[in-house]
């Protein structure tokens, strides 16, 4: 068990060895969650940066290819259908 000890500036202590075991970075950006009972930390960023050329393509679509104006429309629709 590590102790965590919180500054006057708000900020927290992680022991150097837990930061290694988790993997995380200096600068690793965190979301904190309160959990009722404590705080959770969780990376801010867990996946790593992709592209449109690493996912295009990876769902699989059986039907007629819809149009950009198909793809407005429902946008559009979808939008109406929030503001009632």
């Amino acid at each position: 068990m590590d102790i965590a000890k919180v500054l006057d500036e708000g900020q927290v202590t992680i022991s150097e060895s837990l930061i290694r075991a988790i993997g995380w970075e200096v600068g690793q950006e965190l979301v904190a969650i309160n959990t009722g009972d404590g705080i959770l930390l969780k990376p801010k960023n867990p996946f790593a940066k992709t592209s449109i050329e690493d996912v295009a393509g990876c769902l699989k679509y059986e039907g007629i290819p819809k149009t950009l104006e198909d793809m407005e429309d429902a946008i559009r629709l979808g939008v109406e259908d929030s503001l009632k």
